[in-house]
């Protein structure tokens, strides 16, 4: 499946959102009788979604959720501290303006085990 950058992009953002249900608790049924739990799970998830954006530079789109970086995507190839990368790249977040040194895994990648809704994950 070849995707282009903008739908690989969004598909980044919907798995953040299945990661942040995956962890919540939405979907199990050990709450399924409890509809209060029910809706203060599903109310927490759209919260969060809603959350959840990218603001366009130069080099990197940022994926921002709320008031945090959740991590840089490379929008074209090229160096980020002598260290070469690719389009769809991910970095975790250095600073607010800033990605990490190493990517740490591709919006291209059928794999999609690389990041959690906190962020991208720690090198091994």
């Amino acid at each position: 499946m070849n995707l282009d950058y903008n739908e690989a992009l969004d598909n980044l953002i919907v798995g953040i959102g299945k990661d942040y249900d995956n962890w919540n608790g939405l979907g199990r049924d050990w709450f399924a009788s409890d509809e209060s739990m029910k809706q203060i799970k599903e109310e927490s998830s759209v919260k969060f979604k809603k959350t959840l954006y990218v603001k366009s530079g130069i080099k990197f789109d940022k994926v921002i959720h709320g008031t945090s970086v959740w991590g840089f995507v490379a929008k074209k190839a090229g160096v980020h501290k002598r260290i070469p990368y690719n389009v769809g790249d991910v970095f975790k977040a250095a600073s607010w303006r800033a990605p990490a040194k190493w990517a740490r895994g591709s919006i291209f990648d059928d794999n999609q085990n690389w990041f959690r809704w906190t962020g991208p994950d720690y090198l091994i």
